[in-house]
């Protein structure tokens, strides 16, 4: 049994439903169907979501709502009619656009009530469809499916008792079409995950009912070794294990809501990303080990806006709770960091420069002068992180050499390194206005290059 995931581009219209039945047609074992809200049909279209989120706000604020209410049901109208499915279904999903304003719970209640929909609507446009087409499916509702979670509105997660119902929906015949992103609490409910999460609902399936594999299928035949906006047509990662998945998803790669995939992995499930433009693509499979290999290095990620506060202070080291304090002034005013690199006398600590505003800035300066009184404080701003990513770099000779040279041979100045802990990645800041010259020299070095990259010691 596999358990099949189709993200927003597959939702998105009429077309792209045609192909998303095809592909579930053409393999018996796609038992299960998990289906993200549609998405855009081009890129300047708007995502249903994000068309349910001015309609929530909208009730919310007790402002008008026509036209976001008239924009979503047009979207859902011409993917029903264009697939000759039954009114009925677009009575069915007004009656919910209507119903949800009158929710009683909180703003944040009725906000997942009203993304919900988007969801729900794709799975039971999906499952309509597939039964038109001579494929005995069923639409199963997040709570029939066994999705039991935290009371937490938008921002849910699973509870474990979740998965022994979930397990039972592989004794219900034919295809099940679940949609994603939402559950219910013990008490009935409805909350739903953080935005992206359609991949943690089919991450949960997959692990539930102990599926073979998880596809999750999107608008790229794979994952790539860099970003093909920066490299034209790099190479194409054909396996790579969840750790690299993750370190590439939290530096700026998209195909994966970066923490989708724990309940799969966990169950020691493997992940299969494929394109529904291209089904008959190898993909990129996301195994829990892979087999070492010369190419040491599987990936290069990169992201922008980061901002460092640099701190020193001669004999730091010596001083009992010095870290700690600092990191506790964060805590205090509600600053999450990325980073910490030290020294001896010195300390820099990485944000995301949405964290750390301006008004920040200033009370967390003032508090560090106040209450630490360092010899210097600093803030640089403009700061991008590039990650190189692959299993075994910690026991292997040459990669941080080649990483040094390659932003030499660009002219780009490092700013900081930080390894650590970690054994799959390390980690390199520089000035944003660097990085695609630096993420082009770094691509060169470490998978253009024909002779051996790196060799295991």
């Amino acid at each position: 049994m596999k358990v099949a995931k189709f993200g927003g581009s597959s939702m998105a219209n009429a077309d792209q439903l045609i192909k998303v039945g095809e592909i579930i047609k053409s393999d018996p074992s796609r038992k299960f169907i998990v289906v993200s809200a549609p998405g855009k049909r081009e890129s300047i279209d708007t995502k249903i979501t994000d068309l349910l989120i001015d309609l929530g706000q909208a009730y919310i604020k007790k402002q008008s709502h026509e036209e976001q209410f008239s924009k979503i049901m047009t979207r859902l109208t011409e993917i029903v009619s264009t697939l000759n499915l039954p009114n009925e279904l677009l009575d069915e999903f007004e009656a919910a656009l209507n119903n949800a304003k009158f929710n009683t719970g909180s703003a944040e209640s009725l906000m997942d009530t009203v993304k919900s929909i988007g969801e729900d609507s794709s799975a039971k446009i999906l499952s309509a469809y597939l039964n038109a087409i001579g494929i005995q499916a069923t639409y199963v509702n997040p709570n029939e499916a066994g999705l039991i979670l935290s009371d937490e509105p938008g921002n849910a997660q699973i509870l474990p008792e979740s998965f022994e119902k979930i397990y039972q929906l592989r004794e219900k015949k034919g295809v099940l079409v679940i949609p994603g992103f939402f559950g219910y609490t013990s008490e009935g409910k409805l909350v739903t995950f953080s935005r992206g999460g359609s991949d943690i609902t089919g991450s949960i399936i997959a692990a539930g009912v102990k599926a073979e594999l998880y596809e999750n299928f999107t608008d790229v035949d794979s994952v790539y070794t860099v970003n093909p906006n920066i490299v034209p047509n790099p190479k194409k990662i054909t396996k790579l294990t969840y750790k690299e998945m993750r370190e590439l998803s939290y530096a700026g790669f998209s195909v994966f809501h970066d923490e989708a995939l724990i309940p799969a992995v966990n169950a020691k499930i493997p992940v299969s990303i494929k394109n529904t433009n291209n089904p008959g693509a190898k993909g990129t499979l996301i195994v829990a080990e892979k087999e070492m290999n010369d190419r040491i290095v599987t990936g290069i990620a990169s992201d922008t806006g980061f901002c460092s506060l640099y701190v020193s202070k001669y004999l730091m080291n010596r001083e009992i709770g010095f870290g700690r304090k600092l990191l506790n002034i964060f805590e205090d005013e509600g600053v999450s960091f990325e980073h910490a690199p030290s020294g001896i006398d010195n300390m820099s600590v990485i944000f995301r420069e949405g964290n750390f505003t301006v008004d920040k800035e200033k009370i967390i300066l003032e508090r560090i002068k106040n209450e630490l009184h360092p010899d210097t404080v600093s803030i640089t701003r403009g700061i991008a992180i590039i990650m190189v990513v692959g299993e075994g770099l910690v026991n292997s000779v040459g990669v941080a050499n080649r990483a040094t040279s390659a932003f030499t041979k660009a002219k780009v100045n490092i700013e900081m390194i930080n390894q650590g802990s970690s054994e799959v990645s390390m980690m390199f800041g520089i000035q944003a206005r660097d990085i695609e010259r630096a993420i082009r020299s770094l691509y060169e070095s470490y998978f253009v290059v024909k002779e051996d990259i790196v060799q295991n010691v």
